[in-house]
């Protein structure tokens, strides 16, 4: 539903002071002259045709003018007042507003003042949504932070109980709580490094590297964990010939490893594959991350690279991560001007694409 402001509009007829101003002189005119012919029927000594024929046009002339003068006064006063709240504007005493006489004025008010409101009505609508994010973001926050915090408590008071006597029992729990320390570690790092990239802190180190060397390199350190999961990492062909782009390699060399980390977490089945591909596009690399795991639905795609935000169903927490992974990626290449974009099929699979310029 359109919740914009929805403000009449004026009339269609001209109303332009000039035109008030002729339409009122001929009015006291046009009188004036009634009033002649109407003393001279009954008096026919009483005047000289000449004299009055000289006081009409004066009298038409000056009632115009000063008609004019008096609507120019008026509307000056109304519409200062209406543009000083519009714009925000501190009133000086000599201020002017200009006044263009031989047009609608008052119409002109009118369309701007309803720009005014929709645009406040608009901004109010991005405040909304800024709150209903930033409610939600701080929920999001406490939770990661409290599952790893909650879980450290847990086995600082069972080592605390006794458990610290309990060789079995002591260095396997110390072990789980580093690993939760290591992960509330790794949240910080994640939310520092989106602040840098969102602020435009971070000075990108831009050189030429070799992209499917970096591919390939991102499939050397995530081996493990797929093999763990039965997951084959591959690309769709064999790249002999470098492919050279410009951008941060240890930035971009971090998208690939959020986005070929997430096709792993969300690989379901006993055939699950991961594949990389490179297309040519002129003046771009286009880079694509492709996996057959669960798919994303439609619905959840345009929220997708918000920090935190994170699919119901199969993509959900249990996957492990910050849930920071894509809002990074995105944040990366936003500083490289690039696009990072995903196309998505539930029981099918998700591609993540992004550009980069050739060397």
């Amino acid at each position: 539903m359109d919740t914009k402001w929805k403000l009449k509009l004026l009339p269609s007829y001209d109303v332009s002071p000039k035109s008030v101003a002729i339409i009122s002189a001929s009015i006291i005119t046009g009188v004036v002259l009634l009033v002649m012919l109407g003393v001279r029927m009954i008096d026919a000594s009483w005047g000289n045709v000449n004299a009055i024929l000289i006081i009409l046009p004066l009298l038409f002339l000056s009632s115009y003018f000063i008609f004019l003068l008096l609507i120019e006064q008026f509307i000056f006063s109304k519409i200062k007042l209406i543009y000083k709240t519009i714009h925000s504007l501190k009133a000086q005493k000599n201020e002017k507003v200009p006044i263009d006489l031989s047009r609608d004025y008052l119409r002109q008010v009118n369309r701007d003042v309803i720009d005014w409101a929709n645009n406040k009505q608009e901004k109010i609508e991005a405040l909304q949504v800024k709150e209903a994010f930033r409610r939600e973001f701080i929920g999001n926050l406490s939770h990661e932070l409290k599952t790893p915090i909650f879980s450290i408590q847990g086995y600082l008071l069972t080592l605390l109980d006794g458990g610290m006597e309990d060789e079995r029992v002591n260095r396997n729990f110390l072990e789980r709580a580093n690993r939760g320390v290591d992960r509330m570690i790794a949240l910080v790092e994640d939310l520092e490094s989106i602040a840098q990239l969102e602020a435009d802190n971070i000075q990108l180190s831009i050189s030429t590297f070799d992209l499917t060397q970096l591919a390939r390199e991102t499939f050397e350190s995530l081996e493990i964990r797929a093999n763990d999961q039965n997951v084959k990492l591959k690309f769709n062909k064999k790249y002999e010939k470098p492919i050279r782009v410009n951008g941060d390699m240890n930035r971009i060399g971090q998208v690939l490893t959020n986005l070929v980390a997430n096709a792993i977490n969300y690989s379901n089945s006993s055939d699950a594959e991961v594949e990389i591909r490179f297309f040519d596009m002129d003046e771009h690399i286009l880079t694509e991350v492709a996996d057959n795991g669960v798919g994303i639905e439609k619905s959840h795609l345009p929220r997708l690279f918000e920090r935190f935000y994170r699919v119901e169903g199969s993509r959900s927490r249990h996957a492990g991560g910050s849930g920071l992974g894509l809002c990074i990626c995105k944040s990366i290449l936003d500083a490289h001007e690039e696009n990072l974009n995903v196309r998505s099929t539930p029981g099918v699979g998700s591609t993540f694409s992004f550009t980069m310029k050739k060397a």
